[in-house]
């Protein structure tokens, strides 16, 4: 059964740091393109960042560009989304999700979603 376990979440104040992790299991993960999203109360879900399967490429969100960083490590079938700099906007539950292909294609939907990981970032 494929699964997308999410940590590190948690509370931090304006200008701190967190990381966040995913952990995939069930299924190889490490030929899929892989990816956060994050949805904030009373918000729709929208996209913060994507990698490709080899890592070589990545995508992201105007509003998180320079200060959030997408990384994988396919030995340990594992995303990580590294978020400096945190602002109060950045409060949400963030979710990570697989794509059921190489490279992300923003027109294609994500196969496999996480359950999430609050964020909360004090002002």
């Amino acid at each position: 059964q494929e699964q997308l376990v999410e940590s590190g979440g948690g509370l931090v104040q304006a200008g701190g740091s967190l990381r966040l992790s995913c952990a995939a299991s069930g299924r190889a993960f490490n030929n899929k393109a892989m990816g956060w999203f994050r949805q904030a109360p009373g918000k729709e879900r929208e996209f913060v960042a994507a990698i490709s399967w080899d890592g070589r490429s990545t995508d992201y969100a105007d509003s998180v560009n320079g200060r959030f960083t997408i990384s994988r490590d396919n030995a340990k079938n594992t995303v990580y989304l590294q978020m400096n700099s945190l602002k109060p906007e950045d409060t949400a539950v963030y979710y990570c999700a697989a794509h059921s292909i190489l490279y992300y294609i923003p027109q294609l939907p994500w196969a496999y979603w996480g359950q999430g990981t609050q964020v909360t970032v004090s002002s």
